[in-house]
């Protein structure tokens, strides 16, 4: 009569590759994390802004903005960023894209400021190709060609 080896246990049988590749996994998965995190908080950095407050309230309430992309209006993906603070002045100039049902637009500011307090130098939104722009700081629409 053969004697029956007991069998392995399935860690014992398959430890030599889960180590190395859960350990692989477990690293690229922070990794991935931690670049969400850092991305999530350059982009939370500028919309927690009242300048972006103020843009993007300035862009929903444009009668003109409105009929030509639509309601309701929102961000459309990340655009381009820089804020730079220094002994309490802050810079900012952001791109970011928006959209509506009936069309995307792209959304431009650069200012100054300090603590809420901004002036802007620009404040503008391009529609289409960049051939109409609505200037949000005189409230007017430049090289509309509806």
């Amino acid at each position: 009569m053969e004697e029956l080896e007991p069998q392995k246990s399935w860690w014992s049988r398959n430890w030599k590759w889960v180590v190395p590749v859960g350990g692989c996994f477990t690293l690229i998965i922070l990794v991935v994390l931690g670049l969400a995190g850092l991305f999530f908080g350059i982009s939370s950095a500028v919309t927690d802004t009242s300048a972006y407050t103020e843009a993007m309230k300035r862009t929903t309430e444009n009668e003109y903005i409105i009929e030509v992309l639509g309601e309701p209006i929102e961000k459309d993906g990340f655009g381009s960023t820089s804020v730079n603070y220094t002994n309490g002045y802050k810079t900012i100039e952001f791109t970011t894209p928006i959209k509506g049902p009936k069309g995307t637009a792209t959304l431009k500011v650069i200012g100054e400021g300090m603590d809420d307090v901004w002036k802007y130098s620009q404040m503008d939104v391009f529609i289409g190709t960049e051939d109409t722009i609505v200037n949000l700081l005189e409230d007017k629409v430049l090289n509309e060609d509806f």
